[in-house]
C-alpha cells in the first residue's frame, strides 16, 4: 500500500499538477467568486467557509483524479506484480489524501485572509480538513477505477461530484456548529467519518473487480 502511495507522490512532485496548476486556479475561484457576485464583506464573512468548501469540492475532483488516464496501464501492471488490487486502492486513495490535505490547507489560508473568517472557527478545521480529505480522495480514487474499466475517464467528475455532497454538507454544518453550538459539530464530523468508511469498505470490496473489469 505504502509503495503505491509513495510512487503516486514521487510522480506529483516530478510534475507538480496539483502545486502548480490546481493550488493556483483554486486561489483564484476563492479569490474570483465574490468578486463575482459581489458579496459585501458582512456576508463573505458568513459565506466564505461554504464558498471554500465548495472550491475544495470542484477543484479536490481534480487532485484525486489526476491519474486517471493511466490507471488502466498501471492496474495491468500491478496485476502482473501480483499488488493487492485493495492494497493498490488504498494507495493511491492515500497519495490523493495527502495532497489533498496540502490542497485545503493551502487555499484555506488564502480564503480565511480574504473572507476574514472568525479565528474561533479555525481550531475545527483540524477535525473537518483530515475528514474531507480522505473521503473525496477514497470516493475519487473508486471512480477513478470505474471510468478506467469503462474508457470513460471524462465522466469522472460527474461520478464523484454527487457522491461527495455529504462530504460538503458535513464540513460546511461543521464549521458553523463549531463557532454556535461546540457541542453540535461532533455529529457532523460523525456523518464525515461514516462517509469515509462507507467509501473504505466498498473501495475495498469492489478492488478486485474492478481491476479485472479494467
Amino acid at each position: 500500500m505504502m509503495a503505491v502511495a509513495r510512487r503516486d507522490l514521487r510522480r506529483e512532485l516530478r510534475r507538480g499538477e496539483v502545486a502548480w496548476v490546481t493550488i493556483p486556479f483554486g486561489a483564484v475561484a476563492v479569490l474570483a467568486i465574490p468578486l463575482a457576485i459581489g458579496i459585501d464583506v458582512p456576508t463573505l464573512n458568513r459565506v466564505g467557509p461554504g464558498l471554500y468548501w465548495v472550491v475544495v469540492l470542484l477543484f479536490g475532483v481534480l487532485v484525486t483524479v489526476r491519474h486517471t488516464a493511466t490507471e488502466q496501464g498501471v492496474a495491468a501492471v500491478s496485476a502482473r506484480l501480483g499488488i493487492d488490487p485493495a492494497a493498490a486502492y488504498l494507495g493511491a486513495a492515500t497519495a490523493s489524501a495527502v495532497l489533498l490535505v496540502v490542497f485545503e490547507v493551502a487555499v484555506g489560508m488564502i480564503a480565511v485572509a480574504l473572507y476574514d473568517i472568525d479565528p474561533e472557527r479555525w481550531p475545527w478545521l483540524l477535525l473537518v480538513v483530515p475528514a474531507v480529505a480522505v473521503g473525496l480522495a477514497l470516493l475519487g480514487t473508486m471512480a477513478g477505477s470505474v471510468a478506467a474499466g469503462a474508457t470513460a475517464t471524462n465522466l469522472v467528475p460527474f461520478l464523484v461530484v454527487p457522491l461527495a455532497l455529504p462530504l460538503l454538507i458535513g464540513a460546511t454544518a461543521a464549521f458553523d456548529a463549531g463557532l454556535t453550538q461546540p457541542g453540535g459539530i461532533l455529529r457532523w464530523v460523525l456523518m464525515l467519518l461514516l462517509v469515509d468508511v462507507a467509501a473504505l469498505v466498498l473501495g475495498v470490496l469492489t478492488a478486485r473487480q474492478l481491476q479485472e473489469t479494467g
